[in-house]
C-alpha cells in the first residue's frame, strides 16, 4: 500500500520523467527528503490552545489551511522529496486528500510520542535512498523554501541541523544519520525542548547548524500576531488562502467582543 512508506518506489515525490526538447529523461532518485509531521485537522484534536477564543472547527480550519502551506512550499522545491507522516493515521481522508494532490507518500507516526516518533521517521528514511531528511511541523508560518533549501544544504558538512523557536522548542530537526538518542528524554511541549537538544548534540561531538529562529503558531498571542502580520501586503508568509482565513477569524473575533 503506498501510505506505508516501506516501498523504496513509493518514496520518490518527483516525477520520474522529465520532458527536454520533446523527449523524456528519467530523472536520477532524490537523495534528501523533508518529512512534514502533521495532525488530521479534526476539530477539538488540533490547535485547542487557541480555543478559546476560537471554537474547535474554527481552529481546525485554520490547522488545515497551514498544511496546505507548508506541503505547497515543499512541492515547490526541485531536487528534493517530500513525504508527509500523518498521524491519527495514514488512512484519515484528509491525508488521502493530499496524497492524491501532491502526489506524495504519507508515513504513519510510528511510537508513543513525538520524540520515538521521529526518530522511528529518520530510521524508516535515512540510508536508502536518503542521505539526508530534516523533519518538520505545520504550525511555523516563517518555514519557507530558501529556509528548507539551506537547512539540506547544511547537513553536507554538518551532522545535525536545528530551527529553534521563540518558546523554547524547535521547528526543524536534520541529520545524516539516525541519532536516536537526541529524541530520549526530552521533555516534549515544554520551552526545555531546544537547550535540552542543543546540550545532546554537544554531548554526542556532532557539528550543529542553527537555523533562524522562528515563531510558531500555537497561543492565543501567536494568533494576533500572525493575524497582524497577514493584513501586511509585503508579507509572504501566509498563502492567500490562510490569509483569507486569519483575516475572517479577526472579523469573528471582533464580532465576539
Amino acid at each position: 500500500m503506498t501510505s506505508s512508506g516501506n516501498d523504496p518506489a513509493v518514496r520518490r515525490s518527483r516525477p520520474a520523467h522529465q520532458s527536454q526538447g520533446g523527449r523524456r529523461r528519467s530523472l536520477p532518485p532524490a537523495t534528501s527528503a523533508i518529512i512534514v509531521f502533521a495532525k488530521a485537522p479534526v476539530a477539538g484534536q488540533v490547535k485547542t490552545r487557541l480555543c478559546p477564543p476560537l471554537t474547535p472547527d474554527e481552529a481546525a480550519s485554520l490547522h488545515g489551511s497551514l498544511v496546505l502551506d507548508i506541503l505547497e512550499r515543499c512541492q515547490s522545491l526541485r531536487g528534493y522529496d517530500c513525504i508527509l507522516a500523518g498521524t491519527p493515521s495514514p488512512h484519515h481522508p484528509f491525508f488521502r486528500a493530499m496524497e492524491a494532490r501532491f502526489k506524495i507518500p504519507v508515513w504513519d507516526q510510528i511510537g508513543s510520542d513525538l520524540g520515538t516518533r521521529m526518530a522511528a521517521a529518520f530510521k524508516q528514511a535515512l540510508g536508502s535512498p536518503y542521505r539526508s531528511v530534516v523533519v518538520i511541523g505545520t504550525d511555523i508560518p516563517g518555514i519557507n523554501g530558501p529556509l528548507l533549501t539551506m537547512a539540506l544544504g547544511s547537513l553536507h558538512d554538518h551532522d545535525v541541523v536545528l530551527g529553534p523557536t521563540m518558546d523554547g522548542g524547535y521547528y526543524l530537526i536534520g541529520l545524516r544519520t539516525p541519532v536516536p538518542e537526541l529524541f530520549e528524554n526530552i521533555p516534549w511541549s515544554t520551552g526545555q525542548v531546544y537547550a535540552l537538544t542543543e546540550q545532546k548534540v554537544k554531548m554526542l561531538g556532532l557539528s550543529l547548524k542553527i537555523l533562524p529562529e522562528l515563531r510558531d503558531l500555537d497561543t492565543v498571542e501567536d494568533l494576533h500576531t500572525c493575524i497582524r502580520d497577514s493584513k501586511d501586503p509585503q508579507n509572504q508568509m501566509f498563502s492567500s488562502r490562510t490569509k483569507n482565513v486569519l483575516q475572517e477569524l479577526a472579523k469573528r473575533l471582533t464580532n465576539r467582543e
